[in-house]
């Protein structure tokens, strides 16, 4: 027999306290997404109806809720879903959780996208960069490869819920199965520095795949391996764009100097950090530079 009874506000009310005592930031926003993802209620509705009674599943399924974020599990983990670009993500423990600092990305990259064009993601997560680029750009052949299986499975469902056929998902370590040659080459590769990353909020330090935040010793790793193999795959004339750490701008921008890009531009976030470099392939560049030291 159930011995309590709980309306829309005592459980909203109980979800922010507990909350709070745990030191979630952001308690009470967060205490209302897992209400409206338990019961379905919008915020209008539940300002008109507040003491409307919760079912004693709903009721248990809302704390069991709370109880995982009070252990700072992730939101999105807990609801399966995050918005990016305006589209629903489904995301897991396996990929990074989207974040809008990467709509920049998104939005430098959609400047030079036409269609016709050939464009690589490497180390694609969720898929939420290249996929939200095939929703700008659907004449555009995308191919995205990850070395975590699990983030490719995530990928490969976002790509069905979004409706996007004929995308390419590859098992590859950065270029190691890839073949061909691309337009445009896209990559928020791991870019934190190892020491650096116990000092992270717990949501990302504790729930965040770990392969995926790893950029080695300095957080450039990643950067100095996918420019130097890039030239490969990239088309003369061809743009390379990453997100980037908010003081890894002139290290990146000399990196892809050093391998013959040129026109290279640092854009930032909405916060003035350093947050994208975009440069052009012009093979001409290196040729040039290595008669002038001969």
């Amino acid at each position: 027999m159930r011995q309590k009874i709980f309306t829309l506000e005592k459980s909203y009310r109980e979800g922010v306290r507990k909350l709070q005592e745990a030191g979630v930031p952001d308690a009470k926003l967060d205490a209302w997404y897992l209400l409206e993802h338990v019961t379905g209620v919008s915020r209008a509705y539940y300002l008109g109806h507040p003491d409307q009674e919760m079912d004693e599943d709903q009721e248990e399924k809302y704390q069991e809720l709370i109880a995982r974020r009070q252990q700072r599990i992730p939101l999105q983990h807990l609801t399966g879903e995050q918005y990016f670009m305006g589209y629903p993500f489904f995301v897991n423990e396996h990929v990074l959780i989207p974040r809008q600092d990467t709509e920049i990305l998104v939005e430098e990259a959609s400047k030079y996208l036409k269609p016709g064009m050939r464009l690589l993601d490497v180390c694609t997560g969720s898929g939420c960069i290249l996929l939200s680029l095939l929703k700008l750009f659907p004449e555009v052949a995308g191919i995205g490869c990850d070395i975590s299986d699990q983030a490719l499975k995530v990928a490969k469902e976002n790509a069905k819920r979004l409706d996007v056929p004929g995308v390419c998902l590859v098992h590859s370590d950065l270029f190691s199965e890839i073949t061909g040659n691309y337009d445009m080459i896209v990559s928020n590769p791991p870019y934190i520095p190892t020491e650096e990353i116990e000092k992270l909020q717990a949501e990302v330090r504790l729930f965040d795949p770990m392969i995926a935040l790893d950029g080695k010793a300095d957080g450039l790793y990643f950067y100095r391996k996918i420019i130097k193999e890039s030239t490969r795959y990239l088309r003369l004339g061809g743009r390379l764009l990453f997100e980037i750490g908010h003081d890894q701008g002139k290290a990146v921008t000399g990196l892809m100097e050093e391998a013959g890009y040129s026109q290279i531009m640092v854009k930032k976030d909405l916060a003035g950090l350093d947050r994208v470099v975009c440069g052009m392939y012009n093979k001409r560049v290196v040729e040039n530079s290595s008669r002038t030291k001969m």
